[in-house]
């Protein structure tokens, strides 16, 4: 199946993530959400803002997914992203793996969410009481 990728403005569905992933072979299912908090090295954080350059975003995701079914034989995947200004409390990303077997599940969902934060082309800037900053990773 088509893994399921969206980058948009609006807020995420956690809901309908799953519902796209779910399938009768699938023993474990694992879900990450990340998600805005009001803190980071040692600022106060009012909110955030993410960009993106969408076209390079989404093929870079969908080769980082290919790899995780090459190594841990994912059976769906969905990656959800927001951009735009988002709030204390809200998703920024979630991203959910369906695979035969829990440890699997676990693994590629990690290495998925490490692998994005490190090399899809989504930029983060840190709206703080102090100022503003964009920041890596």
């Amino acid at each position: 199946m088509e893994p399921v990728i969206q980058i948009r403005r609006d807020a995420l569905d956690r809901d309908a993530l799953v519902a796209a992933v779910s399938h009768p072979g699938a023993g474990g299912i694992v879900i990450f959400e990340g998600v805005v908090r009001d803190n980071a090295r040692g600022k106060q954080i009012r909110y955030l803002e993410y960009d993106v350059y969408p076209e390079m975003a989404i093929q870079q995701i969908r080769t980082i997914i290919a790899e995780a079914e090459k190594r841990w034989g994912v059976d769906r995947v969905a990656v959800a992203h927001r951009i735009g200004r988002i709030e204390i409390g809200e998703a920024s990303v979630i991203i959910v793996v369906a695979t035969p077997h829990r440890a699997e599940a676990f693994e590629a969902c990690r290495y998925i969410i490490d692998t994005l934060k490190t090399t899809v082309p989504i930029w983060k800037k840190e709206v703080a009481t102090n100022g503003e900053e964009w920041v890596e990773g």
